[in-house]
């Protein structure tokens, strides 16, 4: 009974001759959008005027150059976009025991958080058929250069980008050096950094898009 109500009152709403259909009758158009995507409103609806968009609304400004240059840091694996600076395994053993420490152990194996540290018998790549084993820099990660990469955008996780770029180069040689990757006395740079060759280099290809 309830339903039928209802679908009996919806009827008498919609009749030409009803008080809700004049009523609705006189409201002006709605604003609607053409094929062309422009947008117009009621009034210029019934004549074929068109709204036009506003040249701007307001807000935002168009970026520096150094505001562009500050978010323009990604580097590539052939160390493309690599910038100044350089740093050793015992400047960075000094950065990451006051940095990376608290989060990574106090030789990357620790924890409580990611463990950096370590290699698999033989290079192995167990991975896909044990995928509870540790992904290391020293057993996954296939570019050096990535590693630098992703310290210097992410870390540490609380104030991401405050290390500078000596900083990031003595990090990245002291966890390639706890990885047995580099030897102790390397000096990493913009043309050193891109001729490490990583255990796991082997285990990943490049998508041709």
């Amino acid at each position: 009974m309830r339903i039928a109500a209802l679908l009996a009152a919806a009827l008498l709403l919609t009749q030409p001759g009803s008080a809700a259909a004049k009523a609705q009758a006189a409201e002006p158009a709605a604003a609607c959008v053409p094929v062309d995507g422009t947008p117009t409103d009621g009034a210029a609806a019934q004549d074929g005027r068109q709204k036009e968009w506003p040249v701007h609304f307001g807000f935002g400004h168009a970026p520096s150059a150094e505001e562009i240059a500050a978010w323009d840091i990604d580097v590539r694996p052939d160390g493309t976009g690599l910038p100044t600076g350089g740093g050793t395994v015992a400047s960075g053993a000094a950065v990451y025991a006051a940095t990376c420490s608290v989060c990574h152990g106090a030789t990357g194996v620790e924890g409580p958080y990611n463990i950096l540290v370590g290699r698999q018998p033989g290079d192995a790549f167990p991975f896909a058929d044990d995928p509870t084993q540790p992904k290391t820099i020293g057993s996954y990660w296939p570019y050096a250069t990535t590693l630098f990469d992703y310290i210097r955008r992410a870390m540490p996780p609380e104030t991401p980008g405050a290390l500078s770029n000596d900083e990031v180069y003595g990090l990245t040689a002291y966890l390639l050096h706890l990885n047995e990757i580099v030897p102790e006395e390397i000096q990493l740079n913009r043309e050193s950094l891109p001729q490490v060759v990583m255990p796991a280099v082997d285990r990943f290809r490049v998508h041709e898009r």
